[in-house]
């Protein structure tokens, strides 16, 4: 059962969104910030909030796996998506030609997220096109696990789903954000960020799917 409002939520979530917002919003791991991928405007706005380095590139979010084909070129089993996704892990692999040219322009790659977390899921099946993900915090500072810290982030944001806390707020493990693996090459995988569910992912690749671990 959904909570009361959930609906009223996702849907003024997605308003927002398509209006051209940057909503902040709870995940599986740390809180984010979302704005709609294919939207120029919006991606730009994202950088300015954050401070960020727009060399640093932004993460695609859906609500599902299908939809990964559309904008990613995948090298991997569907077996291997399906086990990591959804869940705490960015999968980096080829961009699209279907991806907006003005996300990440200066890579051919892309991290794709389907976060463990229904409201995530919900807003981007709401959304036409994928959602860009960024943590809600100021660039090179530490990850959010309550709303009340991105306290400065909220003069600049259309909307702020709070969700309560994630996790717990005295570990550090809690604000590791997700584990980045880079999948692009064939047979292969590299660990951009070892993240929170290290362990089992680099588990399920090598035992699982024999992909073999490269330095990065």
């Amino acid at each position: 059962p959904r909570p009361a409002g959930w609906r009223e939520a996702v849907s003024a979530a997605a308003g927002a969104l398509q209006a051209g917002g940057l909503v902040a919003l709870p995940t599986d791991t740390v809180y984010g910030v979302a704005c709609l991928a294919q939207d120029s405007g919006a991606v730009r706005s994202i950088y300015s909030l954050k401070g960020r380095n727009g060399g640093k590139p932004l993460a695609i979010c859906l609500g599902d796996v299908d939809p990964l084909y559309r904008y990613c070129q995948v090298n991997v089993p569907d077996e291997l998506l399906q086990d990591l996704l959804p869940g705490p892990v960015t999968l980096v692999l080829k961009r699209s030609e279907e991806l907006n040219k003005d996300l990440n322009p200066f890579t051919s790659l892309v991290g794709v997220r389907i976060p463990n977390h229904p409201f995530v899921r919900e807003l981007a099946r709401a959304c036409p096109g994928p959602l860009a993900l960024t943590s809600a915090n100021i660039s090179c500072q530490a990850s959010t696990l309550t709303v009340s810290e991105f306290q400065e982030l909220w003069p600049h944001l259309s909307l702020i789903i709070d969700g309560g806390p994630i996790g717990d707020i005295q570990s550090p493990e809690c604000r590791l954000g997700s584990t980045v693996v880079d999948l692009s090459v064939s047979g292969k995988f590299t660990i951009i960020r070892p993240g929170c569910a290290l362990t089992s992912t680099v588990e399920i690749l090598r035992q699982k799917y024999g992909l073999t671990p490269e330095p990065p």
